[in-house]
């Protein structure tokens, strides 16, 4: 076997005393996984990512893409890279506006279940920061905080029969989510970068946050560093995707 020693040790701090059942299945082929996703692409120069965000990316590309399973095994890791249980908690929350609680639900549970397993007593402290009341007018700040004053009336624009949605992207999307504390909007609009891209065929909605992304503070060259995180989890073809959205978005 040669596993690099960087991978060896940076598998120690996401899994400390465990070794893998694929280290006597698969040698081969664990050997280059984690020589590359946990040596190579951490250490490329250039694309660096501070641990606790490239964990959090992690995360929200897992759910992105629908990898339960490996969600499962990452979110005892990402705890250990100084995830916090309410930012792991907020990412799970967040990716409901972006896939919907039917691909979702399995996720919560999961997180449920690592932060019972380190301890953590359930439920975490609240983070919303609306009411009822003014989650729509809170959630149309927040819009147009990302991506301008063209925003303010979004909410009641376009055809009367589809009116409603506007205003849900409003109330629900922006209302009830960006505004929670926990995350910082630069934080939220990085996770639903991830969400976006690591679900595929949304390039129209990824370019709109790629802008959003850079209009917040997350420049370019931090969500190329994001996308280069990302290849190992959802693999070349939607990572492609994503850079040609951020090209776009930069024009």
């Amino acid at each position: 076997m040669a596993i690099s020693e960087f991978s060896k040790a940076y598998r120690e701090k996401m899994f400390p005393g465990y070794e893998s059942q694929l280290l006597v299945t698969d040698p081969e082929f664990i050997e280059r996984f984690d020589n590359f996703a946990f040596d190579e692409v951490i250490n490329q120069p250039g694309q660096a990512l501070d641990d606790h965000t490239r964990w959090m990316v992690i995360m929200a590309t897992l759910i992105g893409c629908q990898g339960i399973d490996a969600f499962r095994v990452m979110a005892p890791a990402a705890l250990n890279f100084d995830v916090t249980p309410v930012e792991l908690k907020e990412i799970v929350y967040q990716a409901v506006a972006y896939l919907g609680i039917g691909r979702v639900l399995p996720f919560l549970d999961a997180v449920n279940a690592a932060l019972k397993e380190k301890g953590v007593r359930l439920p975490l402290k609240g983070q919303a920061t609306t009411t009822m009341e003014n989650r729509r007018q809170a959630g149309t700040q927040a819009q147009v905080d990302i991506f301008g004053e063209d925003m303010r009336d979004f909410w009641r624009s376009g055809p009367e029969e589809s009116r409603h949605i506007n205003c849900w992207l409003a109330d629900n999307c922006f209302g009830d989510y960006y505004t929670r504390t926990g995350l910082d909007c630069r934080q939220r609009e990085l996770i639903t970068f991830c969400f976006l891209a690591a679900q595929g065929g949304c390039e129209p909605q990824l370019t709109a946050h790629a802008a959003g992304n850079m209009a917040v503070g997350n420049d370019k060259a931090l969500l190329i560093r994001t996308v280069s995180a990302m290849v190992p989890f959802i693999g070349y073809p939607r990572c492609l995707n994503a850079l040609r959205c951020v090209n776009d978005a930069a024009r």
